[in-house]
């Protein structure tokens, strides 16, 4: 179907192409694709038709239309504006007025009721807008936090923070009793740390924001952690996994029973290579059963328990409530003392495949972390199946990144031959002048073999199991290496994964 003007030229015809986003949503249309002045647009089946008379006039331009089920529209309409500046100027109220975050936070009052409609609403914008615009960054955590000098935004983007946004101190109380309200948390209360979570829709895309409230001298410091639900869809196939780590991850899901381990520190991605696995496994043939904190992620077909140390539900009283509702596949948030991890060993000896994480350095770290929670031995030997161990690097800017010689303690400290060249941050509007834009995994792998298990048994230092661990395979610090070497990161990337191999060395 194509609706036409053969009136308007050619060389008329107005770039670039944009479709208000509340328009798109109502009417059920949205563009598909621009290539040399020629429109495609979706539009919703059933979707009623007569909105394209509005479309036509609104572009000026002929378009081509296809229709598509609700779905796949949806689908569409999210990736085209949910990570937009279009969708954060919706979001934060402005709708193209020219309001940016800076001038809806100096609009706020200082409230004596907090919960005043009329004064609630700049903090409302404010608030919607400064998630929205983290969203569209990719921003993984928003730090509010109050000072006698003022209130200040930061920002974590991949895995650096930076400041967005000051404000005057008066604001704080207003903006945190909103935050608190929206994540139902208690208004009234300031003396103790608390824990929500607040469910958004933004251009479609579904995101789940947990809240953490922690009381300071200045007023209350918020934390929202963004967890886009998008992340809980991700097939192992595209977590960047070398072949060689991935083939060993995949062989020790496919085990029938014993404990598969995934380490790194808090926001190295962790979770997110747990769900992939339980997506792999989710083929309806097992019991997937799962005991996290909190649940960061829904995922149909499996059953997910959150835990609450208010009404004794932990870890261990969790997992053990579990094991009586016939599992195939647990998957434990993490294993942070003995007695989950007793738990988890025996559940791996009665038949079943354990998942979880754990808190170390490397993936060897993960068996001496076993051993420093009183498992024995020999119970960490026959249960223990693999151990992977993942960081997260940034990933340079393809726009701006510029080759440099290596040289000095970098080079000294990768082992690069000096005149090796290599690449660095530089800069660009396409990465926000920062150098870098996403980030990528850096992965090592255990598998446990029959020399490996002998050598658990014996009491092997970490040095012994690594030195026949990557004997053949690449351990985190050479991954990191690797990526430098094909100008994937930078050497001061690699340094941060590399450094503890290098103090031990």
């Amino acid at each position: 179907m194509e609706v036409a003007d053969e009136a308007l030229p050619a060389a008329d015809l107005p770039l670039p192409v944009t479709i208000p986003y509340p328009f798109a949503r109502r009417f059920g249309v949205a563009l598909l694709k621009e290539e040399g002045g020629h429109l495609a647009i979706a539009m919703r089946e059933g979707a009623d038709p007569r909105a394209l008379i509005e479309l036509r006039r609104y572009l000026a331009r002929p378009f081509d239309v296809q229709f598509t089920p609700a779905d796949q529209f949806d689908h569409i309409l999210s990736e085209r504006y949910a990570m937009d500046g279009q969708a954060a100027a919706d979001a934060a109220g402005s709708l193209g007025l020219g309001d940016d975050l800076a001038l809806l936070a100096s609009d706020l009052p200082t409230a004596d009721d907090l919960l005043d409609s009329a004064d609630d609403a700049p903090a409302i914008r404010l608030i919607n807008g400064i998630i929205a615009d983290a969203a569209r960054q990719g921003v993984s955590d928003i730090h509010i936090e109050p000072y006698e000098t003022g209130l200040f935004v930061r920002m974590r983007v991949d895995g650096v923070l930076r400041e967005t946004l000051r404000m005057p101190p008066h604001v704080a109380p207003v903006v945190v009793s909103r935050i608190k309200v929206m994540a139902r948390l208690d208004i009234a209360e300031r003396r103790i740390p608390q824990d929500g979570r607040i469910s958004l829709k933004l251009g479609g895309k579904l995101l789940d924001v947990r809240v953490s409230t922690l009381p300071s001298r200045a007023g209350e410091r918020v934390v929202l952690r963004i967890l886009d639900k998008d992340n809980a869809g991700i097939d192992l196939d595209v977590l960047g996994m070398p072949e060689a780590i991935h083939a060993v991850f995949r062989d020790a899901l496919a085990e029938p029973n014993g404990i598969v381990l995934v380490t790194g520190p808090t926001g190295s991605g962790k979770t997110t290579t747990l769900y992939a696995a339980l997506r792999l496994l989710n083929d309806g043939s097992r019991n997937l059963l799962t005991v996290e904190d909190p649940v960061e992620y829904a995922v149909e077909g499996v059953g997910q328990t959150q835990v609450n140390p208010k009404v004794g539900l932990t870890f261990a009283t969790g997992l053990r409530a579990i094991l009586r509702q016939d599992p195939d596949v647990v998957m434990v948030g993490e294993i942070r003392d003995r007695e989950t991890a007793d738990i988890a060993v025996q559940a791996s000896l009665t038949g079943h495949l354990v998942l979880s994480t754990v808190h170390t350095n490397d993936a060897v770290g993960a068996i001496t972390r076993l051993r420093d929670m009183k498992v024995e031995p020999f119970l960490i030997a026959s249960t223990l199946r693999a151990v992977v161990a993942q960081r997260l690097v940034r990933r340079l800017c393809p726009e701006c990144r510029e080759p440099v010689q290596a040289e000095g303690s970098a080079a000294a400290l990768l082992g690069f031959d000096a005149g090796t060249i290599i690449y660095r941050a530089k800069g660009c509007k396409a990465c926000n002048h920062t150098g870098y834009k996403g980030r990528i995994g850096v992965f090592e792998a255990v598998r446990v073999d029959d020399t490996i298990r002998r050598l658990i048994n014996g009491g092997g230092d970490e040095a012994v199991i690594a030195n026949h661990a990557f004997r053949n395979a690449p351990n985190l610090g050479a991954a990191a290496r690797a990526l430098v070497r094909e100008g994937v990161t930078t050497a001061e990337e690699a340094v941060r994964v590399s450094r503890r191999e290098a103090d031990d060395a």
